[in-house]
């Protein structure tokens, strides 16, 4: 997928003004190339929903360009991204909601199932649906992504020793729903 075809013309050229872009577009490919699947699967699985997954991604990266991120490193600009998604994700939930995730059907994935992950789904969605959406997305980065304590209290905006109380009682309550 050609990283044009993600983000609106307007948005690249309003980023365009906004500030002179500290790599080009070969640099910024790779980096969307690398971070935009584990992106995506981050807001989806934190939101509950692929759509707004996809609004979130979307200006994320426009945000990013805007920034003028110097690219210190492709795992610097991914944790960047990260943020940048996270800081979005809140602001969502800020907002009054218009449709609880409890009330969203079940198995909106656009990813392709293979059995294992159906299986995994099954047992998984239910459970995490009915977590809040700051434990799932704790869970999700700590566990899908495999950042550290320190990367995802960076990622979040939180301390670190907030993270480590936070991913404990995250994950207690991830095996409570579980056994149920």
């Amino acid at each position: 997928m050609n990283w044009e075809d993600a983000i609106p013309s307007i948005a690249i050229a309003e980023a365009a003004r906004a500030t002179e872009p500290a790599m080009d577009s070969d640099q910024f490919t790779a980096v969307y190339q690398r971070s935009a699947k584990p992106l995506w699967a981050y807001l989806a699985r934190a939101s509950g929903d692929p759509s707004l997954a996809d609004d979130l991604m979307q200006e994320s990266y426009v945000r990013f360009l805007c920034a003028g991120f110097p690219g210190d490193g492709e795992v610097a600009s991914r944790m960047y991204l990260f943020r940048i998604a996270s800081n979005l994700l809140r602001d969502h939930w800020r907002r009054p909601r218009t449709l609880p995730i409890e009330d969203l059907p079940p198995n909106r994935s656009a990813a392709p199932d293979t059995s294992a992950q159906t299986d995994s789904r099954l047992t998984l969605d239910p459970a995490l649906a009915k977590l809040r959406p700051r434990d799932r997305q704790l869970l999700w980065l700590a566990h899908a992504e495999n950042y550290s304590h320190r990367e995802i209290a960076q990622i979040t905006g939180l301390a670190v020793t907030s993270i480590r109380l936070l991913l404990f009682r995250a994950r207690r309550q991830m095996a409570h729903l579980l056994k149920d």
